[in-house]
Parts: structure tokens; sequence; C-alpha cells
């Protein structure tokens, strides 16, 4: 199948997935309404403040995890690492759990800014403790990863439950798009500046992969590109989950499955990876919806669930080349 005719699908699946979210909820709002211009004041609320917004919140969130992810994989030269396997969410979330405590009174962007500060700690920890131990390739990667996440995780569930937070813990690390409504979704239109970002540094990703020497000795200054791709990396995370909280899996899957697809070519891969993490998160957030009418599942359970399929389905399909 011609790249054209891909994107061309993965487009017509967008505007249908969104389509069906704008008319999809315990609302009443049907397209036979909306076409015959008999929306009241009611529907058009219900559509313009809550429909709408969660519809561009699910798309925005979904492409700019996935191009996290694919910035993470690039970095680090290894297919199963993505922000919510090697710290980056935890440590966000640390960070939120810190504003919480100590400025509860921040306004939204700075709690961004302080989230995504922790979340870059906690991604180049990552990456400096596997630059010192030179695992490039294999399984001990994410390994490396989870436990840092887990430890990370562990302290911030600590000063939860010392604080008494562990609703607002369990609400960030639960991707949940129920709470969307016009004027809280807005902060996700960076992690798309960031999207466009990354289109333009996708080869200069690339090429900080293959290591310091390499990079270096094609005139690519090593240190600045890590730089920024590790604060895209972090500001995506961290607008994410101050938005909508953590949803898991979405970096790992969607690059894998368009390195299937369509190979690895750098530049032209973050596309077709914005565009199907789009769709997949919006697909989760529907079946969230669908499942059990009227009542709602968070699109990050749902995207948990299909991530850790897909997850176990790539293992399985590249578990020659592990060694």
């Amino acid at each position: 199948m011609s790249h054209s005719r891909i994107i061309a699908g993965l487009i017509a699946t967008i505007v249908l997935l969104a389509l069906a979210s704008v008319f999809v909820g315990a609302g009443a709002l049907t397209v036979g309404t909306l076409a015959a211009g008999g929306l009241d004041a009611d529907g058009l609320r219900l559509l313009l403040v809550s429909r709408i917004p969660r519809t561009l919140a699910a798309l925005l969130a979904g492409a700019g995890l996935a191009v996290a992810g694919l910035i993470m994989q690039m970095l680090s030269s290894n297919r199963f690492v993505e922000p919510s396997t090697v710290g980056t969410t935890e440590s966000a979330s640390l960070g939120l759990l810190a504003v919480t405590i100590l400025a509860p009174g921040l306004p939204v962007f700075g709690q961004m800014l302080i989230a995504a500060g922790f979340a870059l700690a906690g991604t180049a920890l990552f990456m400096a403790i596997i630059a010192r131990l030179r695992l490039r390739s294999g399984m001990l990667v994410p390994l490396v990863g989870l436990i840092m996440s887990g430890i990370i995780g562990a302290g911030a569930s600590f000063l939860a439950y010392r604080f008494d937070l562990m609703q607002s813990l369990g609400a960030w690390m639960s991707g949940d798009f129920s709470m969307v409504l016009r004027g809280r979704y807005e902060l996700l239109w960076i992690a798309f500046g960031l999207t466009i970002l990354a289109v333009f540094a996708a080869d200069r990703f690339t090429l900080a992969g293959l290591g310091r020497d390499v990079a270096t000795n094609l005139g690519l200054s090593y240190e600045r590109v890590l730089a920024l791709g590790l604060v895209v990396v972090s500001l995506v995370a961290a607008v994410t989950i101050v938005s909508v909280g953590s949803i898991p899996f979405v970096g790992l899957v969607v690059p894998n499955l368009v390195s299937m697809l369509v190979g690895d070519n750098g530049r032209r891969t973050v596309p077709y990876v914005a565009l199907l993490g789009a769709a997949l998160v919006l697909a989760c957030d529907l079946v969230g919806r669908l499942v059990r009418t009227p009542y709602e599942i968070p699109a990050g359970t749902i995207m948990g669930v299909l991530g850790t399929c897909v997850f176990l389905a790539i293992i399985f399909r590249r578990r020659p080349s592990l060694g």
C-alpha cells in the first residue's frame, strides 16, 4: 500500500471517529438534530463546551504521546521504551504531587512547568543510567526503565498516602477524558506544537540515537539534540498528565506498528505516528464510553489492556532479535 493511501486512510479514520465522538455520550445529541439545525441552547452548549473539546483533547493527547514515545525510542535506540516505561510519567506525577502539597494555589500553567521539570529530571536520569551501563539493545533498557518507574511511583504513592492525596494521584495516573471541558484542555495544544517541532528535528533525533561519537562526526551537536528531545518528551508528558492523566503504552505501541507498516525513516515516520496515536486514543475513549453506557471506563484503562496485548505480540514477533 502506498504512503499516500495510508495517510488518507488514517485521516478518514480520524474523521469518522471524531464524528462518532461528538454524538456518543449520556447527553442527547443526534446527527439528525444537528443537521436540521434544531439544537437548543442546552444542546449547543453540550456540543461546544463538552463534546468538541473532549474530541480535540483525545486527538491531541494521542498524537503527542505517540510522538514522544517515538523520540524516546530514537534517542535510546530501543523499540521498547516510552514515557510510561522509563519513569517520565511517574516523575511528572511526583512533580504535580509536590505542587499540590507545597503550592496548591499555583495556576495550571505553573503546575505544568513544575511537572515538566520533574519529568525532565526523571527522563535525563534514565538516559544517564543506560549510557553509563552501555545498554543499547534487547530488553535490559526497558527493564531499567520499569525499575525506575516503580521506584519513583512508590515514592509518589508514599507521599500521597502521607498527605491524604491518594485520590488525586490515582486521577493523574488514569487517563480520563470525562472531565474535559472548554477551558480545561487547551494546554494540550502545546503537545501539538511539539509534534510539529518533532517533524523537523526527527533526523537529528535519529542521528543522536547512534551515539555521541557518530553524531559528532556527522557535525551534530549531540548534547543540544539530546536536550531538545528530553524537553519535548517531558513537556508532552506533563501537559497530558495535567490535562487528562496518564495514558500508557501509546508511545510504545504506535511507533512499533508504524515501523512494521512503513519502515523507520525518521522524518517521514512522524506524521504516521501522530495520526495513528490520535486515532488510537480517540478509539479507546469511544470504547470506554460505549462498554458500560451511561457509565464510562477511563480511556487509560482501555489503552492499558489493549497496549499490553499488542506489546506482548510485538515482543514475540521480535523475539529472535532480542538475543
